[in-house]
């Protein structure tokens, strides 16, 4: 039978189009979708009453008070800490700067140039002079210890190095005899007869322990093949026959059911979302409309008519009028203050000169050229060799 073949040994299944829908989606569909539609309608529309007054209370409440408390906190937190690093630290780093590079940079400058260079630089000549002396010296020890070495030691490491040759060639040829011996007795032994035990006992002895152990192997993988088969078709029949006829002939078709219901839920809930946000506008358009004509173009009305004519006078009449007064009187002001800096600024000049009496003149420098009504021209000359 069908239903008795494993997956390997049924046909793959051929490529099918979208298949026509049943009786049976048909029948959840409109039922559905109603019921859905019923219940989803209230959830829209009070989630885009909720999306709208979200929207105005961020924009009338939240985003002001957010400014406030950003402006509230720069004004605590930052203004002082920027004023105190502005007005106090800054000029303070300065000064200490200043005070320093007086009493540290300059003595050690001075120090450096006044004493420590000349001291350092008496020093180095000293250095120099030690070191030529001992130069010196050093050249004539390594010459007396390359004399000792050219006419005593070469000759009697020459010596030395051919008495080791020799007693190395010596010591060679014994040793090489003596191993020559020493493998001549090892290979007829030890190797020899130990090829002819491996060749003539052991190998007979193990392919006769391989074979058995093969048998043996074969007999057991038989048991085990047939005791094997025998759970197989065992648990086949028991388990896997009985769990796919409960899967093809109960759980498949309960669980097409299910999908065709749920996916019917599914699109039934997306049209019906799409249906309560149609209606959620039309009903949230109305009562725009009937807020604007009920309150907005009243207050607009009222504004055009009434407040911008009364705005206007007020503007033209007496703002105006204030505003031109005001800057009379800061001109005013700013003409006598000018006067009074400048009456200032002539008595401290006149208190001055009265103190120190008046400012030196510059003295007028011997110039070499031609002063400007005596410039040089083609007819006359300054120098020495063209002058008349």
């Amino acid at each position: 039978m069908e239903w008795e073949k494993t997956p390997a040994e049924r046909p793959p299944a051929q490529a099918r189009g979208p298949q026509p829908e049943g009786c049976l989606a048909v029948a959840i569909r409109i039922p559905v979708r109603i019921v859905v539609l019923v219940l989803v309608v209230p959830v829209r529309m009070a989630w885009d009453a909720l999306v709208v007054a979200g929207r105005f209370l961020r924009d009338t409440v939240l985003r002001p008070l957010g400014r406030a408390l950003a402006w509230a906190a720069w004004a605590v937190f930052v203004w002082p800490w920027v004023t105190l690093w502005r007005y106090a630290l800054v000029p303070l780093g300065r000064a200490l700067a200043w005070l320093g590079h007086v009493l540290l940079v300059v003595p050690a400058v001075w120090l450096y140039r006044t004493v420590l260079t000349p001291v350092g630089h008496a020093i180095a000549w000293v250095a120099r002079g030690v070191g030529a002396a001992a130069a010196w010296v050093l050249g004539g020890i390594a010459a007396a210890l390359g004399w000792v070495y050219a006419r005593l030691l070469t000759p009697v490491g020459r010596a030395i190095a051919w008495l080791v040759r020799g007693v190395g060639l010596i010591l060679a040829a014994v040793g090489l005899g003596l191993y020559t011996a020493g493998a001549w007795l090892v290979r007829y032994l030890v190797v020899v007869p130990a090829l002819w035990l491996y060749e003539w006992v052991l190998t007979p002895v193990g392919k006769g322990i391989a074979w058995l152990a093969g048998g043996l192997v074969w007999l057991v993988r038989m048991i085990f093949i047939g005791v094997g088969a025998a759970f197989y078709w065992t648990g086949r029949i028991l388990l896997v026959l009985p769990a796919l006829a409960l899967w093809r002939w109960v759980l498949a078709p309960v669980g097409r059911v299910l999908a065709v219901i749920g996916r019917e839920i599914g699109e039934a809930l997306g049209h019906a979302w799409r249906v309560a946000g149609h209606i959620s506008l039309a009903v949230g358009r109305f009562l725009a409309k009937v807020l604007r004509w009920t309150f907005v173009e009243p207050v607009r009305w009222v504004y055009r008519t009434l407040l911008t004519p009364v705005g206007h006078a007020v503007r033209d009449l007496v703002l105006r009028p204030a505003a031109e007064a005001a800057r009379s009187v800061g001109r005013a002001t700013r003409q006598a203050l000018t006067a009074a800096r400048d009456s200032a600024r002539q008595a401290r000049a006149d208190f001055r000169r009265m103190l120190f009496g008046p400012p030196h003149e510059p003295q007028p420098v011997d110039r070499r050229e031609p002063t400007a009504g005596e410039t040089r021209t083609l007819g006359s000359s300054t120098t020495a060799l063209t002058k008349d």
